[in-house]
Parts: C-alpha cells; sequence; structure tokens
C-alpha cells in the first residue's frame, strides 16, 4: 500500500503499479507507444486523495469532490490516442481539468497545454498537484469550459473530459484551427465520444465509443 513505507519503498512501488496499469491499457487495446509512454511517466497517485492512494493504479475512476472524478486511465489512453492518429496534437485545450492529471499526461504529447476548470477548489488542487511536476508547457485556467478558451485560441486539438448534453458546444467548433480535431463526450444517460474534425469551414462529425463522463456544466463556482 502506497503511503505506509518510506519514501524511497513508496517510489518503487508507485512505479511497479504505474507499469502494471500501463501493460493493462496496453492489453485493452491502446497501441500507442507515445501514448503510454505519456501514461508511464505520470505519477497518478499525486493527483488523487491520500485515503484513495492505494487505488491509484487501479484501471478505474476515483472520486475529487464536488461531484468530479479523475478519469479512468484507459480512457484517458483511448481519447489521446484517437486525437493522435496520424498526427501529432500540437496546442491542446482541455476542457475540466479536475485535479491535472490528464493536462500533466497530455504535456508529454503536445506542444502547449491549455486546462480550463470551471471549480475554483479544484483549480486550485490541479495547480497544487502540477507544481510539483514542473511541466513548463501547461498552463491553467479559471473559466467556463462551455466556452471555451477564446484568447488563446485556435487549437490544434480541444479534448473534454465531462460530457455536453447537447452536441459539442458550437464556441469549441469555432475555436479549433483548420485541420483541427475535438474529442467531447456527448449525451446524458447514454453518452458517447463525438470526434470532430475541422476542415475549412466544414466540421465532420464522428460517433465513437460508448463513455461514462460527469455533465459538462456553464458557469463557474
Amino acid at each position: 500500500m502506497i503511503g505506509a513505507r518510506s519514501p524511497a519503498q513508496n517510489l518503487a512501488l508507485a512505479t511497479r503499479a504505474r507499469a502494471r496499469m500501463v501493460d493493462r491499457v496496453r492489453e485493452m487495446g491502446v497501441r500507442d507507444e507515445k501514448v503510454l509512454n505519456a501514461l508511464l511517466q505520470v505519477p497518478r497517485h499525486v493527483f488523487v486523495e491520500e485515503a484513495l492512494a492505494s487505488r491509484a493504479y487501479e484501471d478505474t475512476a476515483l472520486p475529487l469532490g464536488f461531484q468530479q472524478t479523475i478519469s479512468q486511465p484507459f480512457i484517458v489512453a483511448r481519447m489521446a490516442e484517437i486525437l493522435r492518429e496520424g498526427r501529432e496534437m500540437g496546442k491542446t485545450l482541455e476542457i475540466g481539468a479536475g485535479c491535472g492529471y490528464q493536462a500533466a499526461v497530455l504535456s508529454h504529447l503536445c506542444t502547449d497545454v491549455f486546462a480550463v476548470e470551471r471549480i475554483r477548489p479544484l483549480l486550485d488542487r490541479a495547480r497544487d498537484n502540477l507544481r510539483h511536476l514542473r511541466l513548463p508547457n501547461v498552463r491553467l485556467k479559471y473559466a467556463d469550459g462551455m466556452l471555451g478558451l477564446p484568447e488563446a485560441a485556435p487549437f490544434d486539438t480541444i479534448i473534454s473530459a465531462a460530457a455536453a448534453a447537447d452536441g459539442v458546444p458550437e464556441a469549441l467548433k469555432a475555436q479549433l484551427a483548420p485541420g483541427g480535431r475535438a474529442l467531447v463526450p456527448v449525451g446524458g444517460r447514454q453518452q458517447y465520444l463525438i470526434l470532430v474534425e475541422r476542415q475549412g469551414r466544414q466540421f465532420r462529425e464522428t460517433r465513437l465509443d460508448a463513455v461514462r463522463f460527469v455533465p459538462l456544466l456553464g458557469g463557474t463556482e
């Protein structure tokens, strides 16, 4: 159990547990080695509540409070793999920074990561978590994710960690660069990943995997 041993023992234990987690994600079908290596680089136990540290490397979502969760490692990897297929992710906008875990993974895959979070205490927690990792290409912003981040647009990639009930928000589509991709969970009780690809002024949408995410809400709190 992580936390009941010396720091060196905890580090070794976490490293082995993380390697096993990545092996499971690979067995579940993720083949992009750059994505798998990014998972391997990020200490997920740093981003979960201390009481849940022993479960940090399970392939499951875990509660963060405020009715939010840290995403399942497989889903983080799967979404990144979809967005990377045949291209680099480039300048990326993450909707729903949460505890900062996905932003940390994305930092190893993208040139720049702009992560927005609408819940102030979660944003503060993400800042604390990420500070220890010293990731120079990650920027956090307190903002309404439904509106994207127009002052930093356009983005080569947009990824959402929350589900939009009524389709991909138009604001997010508008902030995609030509040739860009967005991946957004859409739906209520039944949710699917929707891949948006911008081709000039046209947007092609493709429905992919069934998923389960917390809802994407407007406003800040």
